[in-house]
């Protein structure tokens, strides 16, 4: 990516991941996340005018609802910035159909890179040293992950941000009590990997890991176990069981491409 390059605009898509869930909370009551952190360093940057910016993420959606309720209202805001992330809440899902999903996600990553200066996509995080029972969907990340690059290679205008290999988010300080998404100490680091990927200089090592921590007695991680579980576990639970998800209802936080300030 030419290291010159600056946008004016960039546009979010996907589910929880980039709408910044359990990152800090602004004042308007919306999560920050990573996308807000590369909006604010490319608002910073930008050139020859304001920098506007859209996140029309929204936690809990599968790729087929990012597609349908998100597609349309990115390609008509016409970002030169596009990310795009999603399918993990599908391939979580006992029974996902790995196919439907490569080809809903590559249809709205080949509309959005039609348009779009540069498209954004991701590997996800590996699971399988950090989550018990993870190896069930292992295959299925790693057929995405291979969908995702050989996609990408047949684009110029696609870079991906390669969090799969890193093993510093094995790290319990990465990820927020309900240990799917990321603390801020996460979000800090995938924007930062999403910066480095466009080209543009380190701030900081992002795939470096953090100190040693403290070991934790193992009478207060049978608690925040147990505390997991209640909080957290069966509530999804709950919520698969009757077909509801966190995101019923709920409006993307930056519907339109607004001035970001930085």
């Amino acid at each position: 990516m030419n290291q010159t390059l600056r946008y004016r605009s960039m546009v979010a898509l996907g589910d929880s991941f980039t709408e910044g869930m359990c990152d800090e909370v602004l004042s308007d009551g919306h999560y920050r996340g990573w996308a807000d952190r590369v909006a604010a360093r490319l608002a910073g940057d930008a050139e020859g005018g304001e920098f506007r910016y859209a996140n029309l993420a929204v936690r809990g959606k599968l790729i087929g609802q990012i597609a349908d309720e998100q597609g349309d209202a990115a390609v008509a805001l016409r970002g030169e910035l596009v990310t795009l992330a999603g399918g993990l809440n599908d391939v979580m899902r006992p029974g996902c159909d790995i196919e439907n999903v490569e080809r809903t996600l590559g249809a709205l990553a080949e509309r959005l890179a039609a348009d779009a200066e540069c498209v954004v996509m991701f590997f996800s995080v590996d699971p399988s040293r950090r989550m018990r029972g993870s190896a069930r969907i292992m295959p299925q990340i790693l057929r995405l992950q291979g969908f995702v690059r050989d996609f990408a290679a047949a684009h110029d205008n696609i870079v991906v941000v390669d969090l799969f290999h890193v093993p510093a988010f094995d790290d319990a300080r990465m990820w927020a009590e309900d240990r799917l998404h990321f603390s801020p100490e996460g979000h800090r680091r995938v924007a930062e990997g999403v910066l480095q990927a466009l080209g543009y200089p380190a701030s900081f090592d992002w795939r470096e890991p953090l100190p040693p921590a403290a070991p934790v007695p193992r009478l207060a991680k049978l608690r925040a176990d147990l505390r997991w579980v209640r909080l957290h576990v069966l509530p999804w639970i709950g919520r698969r069981l009757t077909g509801r998800s966190s995101g019923d209802n709920r409006p993307a936080k930056r519907p339109t491409l607004d001035a970001y300030p930085g």
